[in-house]
């Protein structure tokens, strides 16, 4: 259902949620931890980093880290810097029309039921509940660096 920009942003993202109160990561640490490539992960950090959702700094003791705690990152915030799309309570059938009780498309009624769920998944899940999986990094890995 997400697009694969959304699903770096998200990988990225629980791995720096998961990292101890105080570490950063570089760029290229988080790529290869993610399995995301480089250049298509800096992007994604700049639209992150403009968005105020990751704080960002060079240098040997730089690198990334969540500009808020993770508590307070819905999902929701971060897909809609992809896809806004995505978030659009359009038609399954016919992109761009929108469904009503009223005008209804054959699949609408089974539709709504996965799209309201989908909806709600993005509105009430953070950023901390999807970062249980990446808690593998630790202080002073070839992963984690510290900021000054």
């Amino acid at each position: 259902m997400l697009s694969t920009t959304s699903e770096y942003a998200l990988r990225a993202l629980a791995v720096m949620a998961a990292m101890p109160q105080g570490a950063s990561i570089l760029g290229r640490d988080l790529a290869r931890h993610t399995g995301v490539p480089s250049r298509y992960l800096a992007k994604v950090l700049g639209t992150l980093h403009n968005a105020g959702i990751v704080n960002a700094a060079r240098g040997s003791t730089g690198g990334y880290w969540l500009a808020r705690p993770a508590t307070s990152i819905r999902i929701q915030e971060i897909v809609t810097l992809f896809e806004s799309a995505a978030l659009r309570r359009s038609c399954l059938l016919w992109p761009g029309r929108q469904c009503s009780e009223q005008d209804p498309c054959s699949a609408h009624g089974r539709w709504r039921a996965v799209r309201d769920a989908y909806l709600k998944f993005l509105e009430n899940v953070t950023l901390a509940d999807i970062a249980e999986d990446c808690r593998g990094l630790k202080p002073g890995s070839a992963d984690v660096g510290g900021r000054a």
